[in-house]
Formats: structure tokens, C-alpha cells, sequence
């Protein structure tokens, strides 16, 4: 097997996943684009050398269907030889993208492949896609299916998080967010959206919101109380017999935001990096995706991390920074605990509670963003995985170069 290395990691700034968002008059295909161009052009490619290009889109229809990769890539003027397709694994799908790409480096499939995502939320709602799941009694009924809001209720109840527990840990996640923004830790990786005039659109994450208090979260009631009431509190006792009641804990305050976004990481081998004169910036060390029981749905991480882990021969004391996407506070509280990792060590520069989930791209957005942190810190291991819907985890372990 061949090692694959990163050679670049990009983004655009996250946008707010509304109508009066500043990323709403730019499509999903131009947020792909932009990210494909900058790829391109801070490392001046010859296109041809790439050989597929794979995003991730949790919702691949209207705008964001067709194919939306391979689209991307002749919208950006890539070479017609470079190839494209879309991927869907949910929450984890940036990432899997760049996996898959990794891994057809590793096979000796491609030379140089790029693995992304793309979400334009406030385009292309979330569900739009429909499915079978939630919306088939047959499969729903034999699944025991609850909304993912019911599922984070669920770890917060079944592993005693309290209000005050996920709330503070949705502060300190602001606090980290705004601090790394005042340091410029995302400047290398973050690429400014230009509307159709060539105008900067956006050129930071709009999301956040630093002036976040116990005090202003504790004003916002629970969000999933009443979809709870309509039955689906009495799914989850079902399948978890122990729990006597689901304490309500997560709102808007404390669960990822809704946000437009693309990413790209640019995977090739050692050979290709040197014929074209760019230096690696880290080596995939292990890579691996699970299924997890499906009504608690978003418990995977740690075990697609402890996969990932086994698979390197490495353990948690091998790794310096860990980076898991902050879908709803009680899921990080989870994984900390299960893999007895100590926050200072996790989501150092805040997370999607703060800046957001655009749902198909911020796999690769938390792959590049601890890339950054391991070399800005100077450290040499680092660990991103991702819970998803349908219960199941991916992860990735990176090694500075």
C-alpha cells in the first residue's frame, strides 16, 4: 500500500443557513467551485494531475444533485480527465470523501485526488432528499427511530449530563471559537466567497455568537420537548428500558447551527508531490468508519475512533489533538468520557456550536482545521471523527510531516 499525504486543506467561511444569511445568493455548485479554484490555484496544479474529485452533500437534490462534483470540477476548469462523484454518509460525509480519496491513493487507483463537501442549507433544506427511515413504518418501527434531537436527549439522560453540563460546555465552545478568530488560526485554510461580481461575499464565520452566557442560554427553552410529547420519547424508553424519563436538555444554544459551507483536501502520493514541486503538510495514518446501535444514533465516534486507533497500532496517549464535530454538546461530553480524553485536548478552537454544520462539508472542514492546529502548536498526531445519523462513526488519524 502506498501512503497518502495532505498536501492542502481549504474552506469557505461558514454562512448563516438563512434566507439573510451572506451565502444564500451564492448555489451550492459556486461554493464547490470556489473551493475546487483556490485548490488549484495556491498550489498551481495542472488539473490533469487530479484524477477524481469526491464531495460529500447530505441532501443531493435540486441544486446540489447531478452529480455535483463532477460539475464542481469542469465549473472550476479542471481537466476533463479529472473525474467526479457525490457521497453521502450523513454528518461524516466531507470526511468520508476525503477517506475515500485517500484510499484510492493508497490502492494505487489515483495518484491525486481531492475529498470535500458541500452544504448549502439555506438553499437546499435539510431532509430535502426525503428517505425511507423516518418516514417508512416498516423500517421505522423495526429500527426504533427518533429524531437525532431525541438521541442527544438520550446520552444526556442515559450518562447523567445535566442542563448546566451542555450548556457550559456551548460557552466554552463560543469563548474557543472567538479566540481562535482574534488569533488568525483559520486564516490559511479559509478561502472568501466571491459573488457574482467578484465582491467578497464573506469572508469569516457569521455564526458565531461570543457574547454567549449561561445566564443567555439558560433563558432558551429545550427544543425537543414537544417532539418528545408526540411519541418519540416513549420510542427511545423502548429501546432503552433503563431510562424512566428523557431529560430535555439541548436547544439551539447548545446543538450545531445551520450553516452554508464547502471544503477541499487535496490527497496525493509522494511521487506526484514531487514531480509537481508541493511539499506534503501531513501522512493518513488510519482511517475507519462503524455502525453503532441506531436509536441513541450518535455514540459512534468512539468506536470508529478506537477502530481508527487499532488500525494504526496506536492508543489514546498517542494522540495529541482530538477534533470531534459538536453536533449537540451531550455527543462531545460522551466521547470525552468513553475514551477519557480532557477537554483542553478537544475541539481547541470551538466547534459547530459556534460556527456551524453545513452537513456534507464539515468533515473536511474539521479534517483541515486540526491540520492547522497541529502546526500551529507544533504537535505531531491528531484525531477527527464525526457522530452520524442512522448510527454509525467515522474517523481519521493524521500525522504531521
Amino acid at each position: 500500500m502506498t501512503d497518502a499525504y495532505i498536501y492542502d486543506a481549504v474552506r469557505t467561511p461558514r454562512g448563516r443557513g438563512r434566507a439573510d444569511g451572506s451565502l444564500n445568493e451564492i448555489t451550492p455548485v459556486q461554493l464547490a467551485t470556489q473551493v475546487l479554484e483556490a485548490i488549484s490555484d495556491r498550489n498551481e496544479l495542472d488539473t490533469a494531475n487530479v484524477d477524481d474529485v469526491i464531495l460529500g452533500c447530505v441532501s443531493p437534490v435540486g441544486e446540489q444533485g447531478a452529480n455535483i462534483a463532477r460539475v464542481a470540477a469542469m465549473n472550476a476548469g479542471y481537466a476533463e480527465t479529472t473525474a467526479g462523484f457525490q457521497v453521502n454518509r450523513f454528518c461524516a460525509s466531507g470526511l468520508e470523501a476525503a477517506n475515500i480519496a485517500a484510499a484510492k491513493v493508497m490502492s494505487g487507483e489515483a495518484d491525486m485526488a481531492i475529498g470535500g463537501g458541500v452544504e448549502a442549507m439555506s438553499r437546499v433544506p435539510m431532509g430535502s432528499d426525503g428517505g425511507a427511515w423516518p418516514a417508512d413504518p416498516s423500517v421505522a418501527f423495526d429500527t426504533y427511530f427518533v429524531p437525532q434531537g431525541i438521541s442527544a436527549d438520550l446520552i444526556a439522560t442515559k450518562y447523567g449530563y445535566s442542563r448546566d453540563d451542555v450548556d457550559a460546555y456551548a460557552v466554552e465552545s463560543q469563548k474557543r471559537a472567538k479566540a481562535a478568530w482574534d488569533d488568525n488560526r483559520f486564516e490559511k485554510s479559509i478561502v472568501p466567497v466571491k459573488d457574482v461580481a467578484g465582491m467578497t461575499a464573506l469572508d469569516h464565520d457569521e455564526f458565531m455568537r461570543p457574547e454567549t452566557t449561561m445566564q443567555s442560554l439558560g433563558a432558551l427553552k429545550p427544543s425537543f420537548v414537544q417532539m418528545g410529547d408526540l411519541g418519540f420519547d416513549n420510542v427511545a424508553i423502548q429501546k432503552y428500558p433503563e431510562i424512566e424519563k428523557i431529560n430535555h436538555v439541548h436547544h439551539a444554544g447548545n446543538s450545531s447551527g445551520i450553516v452554508d459551507g464547502a471544503a477541499g483536501i487535496l490527497i496525493g502520493n509522494k511521487e506526484i508531490g514531487e514531480k509537481l514541486g508541493i511539499k506534503p503538510r501531513a501522512r493518513i495514518r488510519s482511517m475507519a468508519s462503524v455502525g453503532s446501535e441506531p436509536t441513541i444514533m450518535l455514540t459512534g465516534p468512539s468506536f470508529a475512533a478506537e477502530k481508527a486507533m487499532k488500525r494504526a497500532g496506536m492508543s489514546t496517549s498517542d494522540i495529541d489533538v482530538w477534533e470531534l464535530n459538536e453536533a449537540f454538546a451531550s455527543v462531545v461530553l460522551r466521547f470525552m468520557e468513553a475514551l477519557n480524553i480532557d477537554h483542553s485536548d478537544i475541539n481547541v478552537n470551538g466547534g459547530a456550536i459556534a460556527m456551524g454544520h453545513p452537513l456534507g462539508a464539515t468533515g473536511a472542514m474539521v479534517l483541515g482545521t486540526v491540520l492547522d492546529e497541529l502546526e500551529r502548536s507544533g504537535k505531531s498526531t491528531a484525531l477527527t471523527t464525526l457522530c452520524i445519523g442512522a448510527g454509525m462513526g467515522t474517523a481519521t488519524i493524521i500525522e504531521r510531516v
